[in-house]
C-alpha cells in the first residue's frame, strides 16, 4: 500500500528560525570507505545517520569491517563511529602496506553502544545491497576487488537504470571480473546488478575513463587506490565531468587522512600506494541539506540562522552563500570559530539571476526558488542529473506544470518561464531531493502534498520533524 501524501505546512507568517543539520552524507561516507582501509580504528565524529550511510556501514561490515557506534560521543551530543578496518589477511588486502589492528571491534547496533552483529568474513560469494545510494554502488565495487571476494551488487528498483559503466570497465582495466546481468559489453553501459571478483588481485595501476555521467566514477576508484600494489593513474575522457566539487572534495579527504593524491593534468589523478594511517575526524554538517531550510527564508521574507557554517568546505553547499543572494535574500556571516560561522538568511523580494549554472544537487532546491520567480530562469550544465535518483530534469519540469507554472527541458539542463500558481500533490519519484522541492513551494502555496516524504530518510531521516520545526514560533528574547 503506498504511503498517504504528506500535507507540506504552509507558512503563514515569515518564518524565523534557527536550524540544525545532521553531517554530511558525501564527506561521511567517504569517512567510512577510507576508515575501512585505514591501518587501524579510525573515529568519525558527527557523521550522518540515515539510509545512504547505514547502507555504507552494511557493505563494509559485509566485506569484513566492524564498527563501534556511539550514540553521544564523550557526552558532546554528537554521535560518532569507531571503524575497524577490513581483515588484513582477507583476499589482497594482506599487502605489505596493511596490518589489521589487534583491539576488538563492534558492529553497529540500533543506537545501542557496543552491539554485535554478524559482520562478513571478507571471503566467498558476498552480497552488497546498494539500496539508492550512488556513493555505494559506485564507491564500494573498487574496495570489494580489493577483497579479493566474490561480491555481488545489486539495489533498489531505480537503482538498475543509473549508470555504472565507467567504474565497472575502468575495473576490468585492473584485471577485475565484472559479471552479471549488469556487466557491459566493451563500449556499452552497465548497470546494476553485476558481480565483482579479483582472483589475482589488481594487476594495473593506470585507466582511461569517461566519467562525464557523473563525478562517482572518479571518486570511487581514487578513494581505494592508496591500497593497489601500484597505486592509480586515472584519466577522464569525454565531455566535462559533472559536480567537478565533489572531486574535489575527494582529493581533500584523501590528502587529509595522509594518501599522496596529485592532479598532473587537467581531469588526470594520481594517486601514490601506501598505508592509510588510522585517523579521527568530525564531520562537517550538510550544506546541501541545509539547502531548503535556508530556501525557506527566501521564499517566506523571513529569517533562518544556523550555527557551525564552515568557513572553508569542498561541499557544493557552499555555493548557497551566492546563489541566495542572487535569488535576492540577504545573507550575513556571523564568528563563530576559527573554522565556522554563523549563517543568517534574511528574505526579501524574490527575483531571479536569469541563468543559474552548474547547481548539481542543488538543482531541485533552486529550482523551488526559480518556481515562485515571475521573471524566466535558466539552468545549464546540469544534464547530469537525468541520471540521478531519478531523471531530476523531467521531475522538476513536470512537477512544476502540476502545479500551474511554466517550463521546458533543455539539451544540458531546462528552463522554468512562468511561475508555479496553485497547490496540488508533488511526485517525489523516491528521491529525496523532489520531496524537499515540494515542501519549500508548500511554505507558499497553499495545498500542495509530497508523495512519499519518507524518500528523504535517504539522507535525512528525521526531516518532517526538522520542517515542522522551522515553523514552530520561537520565544522572544526577555529584556
Amino acid at each position: 500500500m503506498p504511503p498517504q501524501p504528506w500535507p507540506a505546512p504552509r507558512a503563514g507568517a515569515p518564518l524565523r528560525a534557527e536550524v540544525t543539520v545532521p553531517g554530511s552524507k558525501s564527506l561521511t561516507n567517504r569517512y567510512l570507505l577510507l576508515a575501512a582501509l585505514a591501518d587501524g580504528p579510525s573515529l568519525v565524529i558527527n557523521p550522518l545517520h540515515s539510509r545512504d550511510s547505514r547502507l555504507m556501514l552494511d557493505a563494509l561490515a559485509a566485506l569484513g569491517c566492524t564498527v563501534e557506534h556511539f550514540p553521544d560521543w564523550e557526552n558532546s551530543g554528537v554521535p560518532a563511529v569507531r571503524i575497524s578496518p577490513l581483515p588484513a589477511g582477507s583476499g589482497r588486502l594482506d599487502s605489505p602496506h596493511s596490518r589489521r589492528a589487534d583491539s576488538p571491534g563492534f558492529a553497529v547496533g540500533d543506537g545501542v553502544e557496543g552491539t554485535e552483529e554478524g559482520t562478513g568474513e571478507g571471503t566467498g560469494e558476498l552480497r552488497i545491497d546498494c539500496g539508492l545510494a550512488g556513493t555505494v554502488m559506485r564507491f564500494m565495487p573498487a574496495v570489494a576487488a580489493l577483497s579479493g571476494a566474490r561480491v555481488h551488487f545489486d539495489g533498489d528498483p531505480e537503482a538498475r537504470v543509473r549508470p555504472m559503466g565507467a567504474v565497472q570497465h575502468g575495473l576490468r582495466d585492473l584485471g577485475v571480473e565484472i559479471t552479471g546481468p549488469g556487466a557491459p559489453a566493451p563500449g556499452q553501459e552497465g548497470h546494476l546488478p553485476f558481480t565483482v571478483q579479483a582472483p589475482q588481485g589488481i594487476t594495473g595501476d593506470q585507466i582511461t575513463i569517461d566519467a562525464s555521467a557523473s563525478s562517482q566514477f572518479v571518486s570511487g576508484l581514487l578513494l581505494a587506490a592508496a591500497r593497489m600494489p601500484h597505486g592509480l593513474t586515472l584519466r577522464h575522457v569525454g565531455e566535462s565531468v559533472p559536480s567537478l566539487e565533489h572531486v574535489e572534495m575527494t582529493l581533500q579527504v584523501l590528502t587529509e587522512v595522509g594518501v599522496q593524491v596529485s592532479s598532473p593534468a587537467k581531469h588526470t589523478w594520481r594517486v601514490e600506494p601506501g598505508e592509510i594511517p588510522a585517523f579521527s575526524v568530525r564531520v562537517e554538517p550538510d550544506l546541501s541539506n541545509a539547502g531548503p531550510f535556508l530556501c525557506a527564508a527566501a521564499v517566506t521574507g523571513g529569517e533562518v540562522s544556523m550555527r557551525g557554517w564552515p568557513i572553508t568546505s569542498t561541499q557544493i553547499g557552499r555555493r548557497w552563500t551566492e546563489l541566495l543572494p542572487a535569488f535576492g535574500a540577504e545573507v550575513i556571516t556571523e564568528p563563530e570559530t576559527a573554522t565556522t560561522v554563523t549563517l543568517r538568511v534574511r528574505g526579501a523580494q524574490l527575483r531571479t539571476p536569469g541563468t543559474v549554472d552548474g547547481t548539481a544537487e542543488l538543482t531541485p532546491t533552486v529550482a523551488a526558488l526559480a518556481a515562485l520567480c515571475h521573471e524566466p530562469t535558466r539552468f545549464t550544465s546540469v544534464g547530469h542529473l537525468r541520471g540521478h535518483e531519478t531523471d531530476r530534469i523531467a521531475a522538476l519540469v513536470a512537477e512544476i506544470r502540476r502545479l500551474g507554472g511554466s517550463a521546458e527541458e533543455t539539451e544540458d539542463g531546462f528552463k522554468v518561464t512562468a511561475p508555479v500558481t496553485h497547490g496540488g500533490l508533488v511526485r517525489s519519484y523516491a528521491d529525496h531531493r523532489m520531496a524537499t522541492f515540494g515542501a519549500v513551494l508548500g511554505l507558499v502555496l497553499e495545498g500542495v502534498e509530497v508523495e512519499d516524504i519518507s524518500c528523504t530518510a535517504k539522507t535525512m531521516p528525521d526531516f518532517p520533524q526538522l520542517w515542522a520545526g522551522l515553523l514552530a514560533p520561537v520565544p522572544e528574547a526577555r529584556p
